[in-house]
């Protein structure tokens, strides 16, 4: 997702909760990583490795001038042929300690293996950080705290229906490149804000926002 589809999320969910809580997240994220000089472990369940949030944090990294926001990606399970930046296994949580970030990326319920695994390396100091993908809810109510929210340090969770996990890593991911300092620490870039805008239905905008990213690009992409 480049800049300008971003820039038209961000338009779309101006007035929500979204934009401050994944700019608060990515907040969390670069202020856990920049004092530390790197360190920052990003893993995934059994049934899902983040490449894309891989990618676009290592891209973040290169455009703001960031290079501890360039994740080493953990993996469940190692390929006998990977190449040396894609070998990593389980093992490395284990040895994770007070200088490094841990960001766990979560669609469902991980399994006990890895919890365990991130609780042990929050015991050593790590920071945890986790994105989760939110259950439907057939009240309304939000998600309640699962035990990997419990264990993190700070949390964010999708709705699936309101804003999807894949969507949430691109805000953030887009969000931690353009954090900037301010009194007291990281402060959001402000976004523009009307009345009007606000009164549209959200999922009505979310919907035309899909059919704009959903249309073939323009010829000069």
């Amino acid at each position: 997702m480049d800049a300008v589809r971003v820039a038209l999320l961000r338009e779309v969910l101006a007035g929500t909760e979204w934009l401050p809580s994944t700019r608060r997240f990515a907040g969390s994220l670069r202020a856990s990583v920049s004092p530390r000089g790197g360190g920052l472990l990003l893993v995934g369940t059994e049934e899902h490795e983040p490449w894309h949030l891989a990618a676009h944090l290592d891209d973040e990294a290169a455009w703001s001038g960031l290079p501890e926001l360039s994740p080493t990606l953990v993996r469940h399970r190692v390929p006998p042929a990977a190449p040396a930046h894609l070998s990593c296994g389980l093992a490395r949580l284990e040895a994770a300690g007070r200088n490094e970030t841990l960001l766990v990326v979560a669609p469902g319920a991980p399994g006990g293996g890895l919890l365990e695994r991130v609780h042990d390396a929050r015991r050593a100091g790590a920071t945890v950080l986790a994105l989760e993908g939110g259950m439907p809810s057939d009240t309304g109510d939000s998600p309640g705290t699962t035990e990997l929210g419990g264990m993190a340090h700070d949390a964010l969770t999708a709705d699936p229906q309101e804003l999807d996990l894949d969507t949430l890593q691109h805000l953030v991911s887009a969000a931690a490149g353009e954090a900037v300092p301010g009194p007291g620490g990281l402060t959001p870039r402000p976004q523009p804000f009307t009345a009007a805008r606000h009164a549209r239905g959200f999922r009505d905008r979310l919907s035309r926002l899909a059919e704009r990213l959903t249309a073939p690009p323009p010829p000069r992409w």
